[in-house]
Formats: structure tokens, C-alpha cells, sequence
């Protein structure tokens, strides 16, 4: 059956290999074309699960005495069945790891909504870069779908650590403006800060002035109010687009 492959798991794959060919029901000999290890024992069941969402249509499959007869043998050549669980163990992998950095950026609370967001949006590219990859009908193909895809995968990792990031920021400038403004009985002093409060909330990463720009700003005017040398307040600070 050389246009096919045997997928399967086994302990030990040496012994797997000798069990089937000491079958006489067999016209060629079983070869090992390549192992892949795991972390923990997968059932035939699971195994096979995964490898019919590659493709269905190309397990063996047909009808014995009006049952379904369905065999762990692909209608594939060993490079493209290599290249195809190569391609989703490296996107897997990948997408593993954007989502450790991504819950490592921040521990703050005002990140979290971004946090799941973006692994979320990680998940689902998955989804798809496995649809493409088990539609892809050569390795040129898979090898493309794989490149593209763990690129895509990265771009989501960056944009979520670059809004993480700046989020952090942001928790962080409110928070020591906040410490910063205790004690203050300034009917107009704690209105401008709340003003100011509001412009970093609603400010981009580009936006002018930026966060620290509006905080040693702030903490200025704190700093003068609490020793008594406060004058000239007015309008400190220019709204952040």
C-alpha cells in the first residue's frame, strides 16, 4: 500500500513496528518514515480525532458487509503527512508561547479585557491557519500557509505586548496622580486634575502631550498646591486626541 501511511501512537515503536509486520495479511513490509514525541500518552481515539480533522477525505474508509470499515491509513505520501502535523506542531507551539508572554506583560486588572482579547484573537487564528494547512494540497503549500500564519500569530503577540504595555502605563501614571493629589481641598485644583486624569485615560500611544508629559505636569501643580506656592492654574494641560 505505498500511497498510503499508517498514523498511529504507540509506546514503544519498536515493538509497534515488529507486532505488524509479523502480520502474513500484509503484501509489504511496515517503515517508520518518522516519530514525533509527546509530553503524555494520547489515546488511539484522540489521535485519530485530530488526524481526521486534517482531512477526512483522505482516511481509509468503506463498507464491509454493510459496516463502515475505518482504518489508521492515509491516502498521503510520508513528506506531505510529515509536513502537515510539522506545520500545526510548529503553529501550536508558537501560539503556546504568544500566549505566556502575553499573560506575563501585566498582572494589572486594567489589562486584562486586552489580555484575553488578543488570546482570543491568537486562538482563532489558529483555527483558521489549521483549516488552511488541511486544505493545502502540497508541501509548497503547507510549508506557505505555515510561514504566513505563525507570522500572523507573532503580529497579535506584538500588538498585544506594544497595548499591554502602554494600558500598564497608563494604570500606573493614574495611580501615583492619585496618591499624589491626597489631602487636596482645591475645589478648582482637583477639577483640573480630574480633567487631566480623564485626558490620559482617553489618550492613544501617540497622542500630544503624552502620559508622562500630563503626569509631571500634574504632580507639579500637586506638588506647589501642598507647599502653598500654587498660582497661575489655569488650563495646564491640552486634551489628548
Amino acid at each position: 500500500f505505498k500511497e498510503y501511511v499508517k498514523i498511529g501512537y504507540a509506546t514503544d515503536v519498536k515493538q509497534r513496528l515488529d507486532e505488524l509486520n509479523r502480520s502474513t495479511a500484509v503484501p509489504f513490509a511496515f517503515r517508520v518514515y518518522a516519530t514525533y514525541e509527546v509530553d503524555s500518552a494520547l489515546s488511539d481515539k484522540k489521535l485519530h480525532s485530530i488526524l481526521d480533522k486534517l482531512n477526512p477525505d483522505l482516511r481509509s474508509t468503506e463498507e464491509i458487509d454493510g459496516k463502515k470499515r475505518i482504518r489508521e491509513f492515509y491516502a498521503m505520501t510520508p513528506e506531505d503527512a510529515y509536513s502537515i502535523l510539522e506545520a500545526i506542531a510548529e503553529i501550536n507551539s508558537v501560539a503556546n508561547a504568544a500566549h505566556a508572554e502575553i499573560d506575563k506583560a501585566s498582572t494589572s486588572e486594567a489589562a486584562r479585557d486586552k489580555q484575553n482579547y488578543y488570546k482570543s484573537s491568537i486562538d482563532a487564528t489558529v483555527l483558521t491557519a489549521k483549516n488552511a494547512i488541511n486544505n493545502a494540497t502540497t508541501k509548497k503549500k503547507v510549508d506557505s500557509e505555515r510561514i504566513n500564519y505563525v507570522s500572523s500569530i507573532n503580529g497579535i503577540k506584538s500588538s498585544a505586548l506594544e497595548e499591554i504595555t502602554f494600558i500598564d502605563a497608563k494604570a500606573a501614571a493614574i495611580a501615583e496622580i492619585t496618591s499624589a493629589r491626597q489631602g487636596i481641598q482645591n475645589t478648582e485644583v482637583n477639577q483640573w486634575i480630574d480633567a487631566a486624569i480623564n485626558d490620559i485615560q482617553k489618550g492613544g500611544p501617540n497622542a500630544t502631550p503624552g502620559i508622562d508629559e500630563i503626569k509631571e505636569e500634574i504632580l507639579t501643580i500637586i506638588n506647589f498646591v501642598q507647599i502653598g506656592k500654587a498660582e497661575g492654574l489655569g488650563s495646564m494641560a491640552e486634551p489628548c486626541d
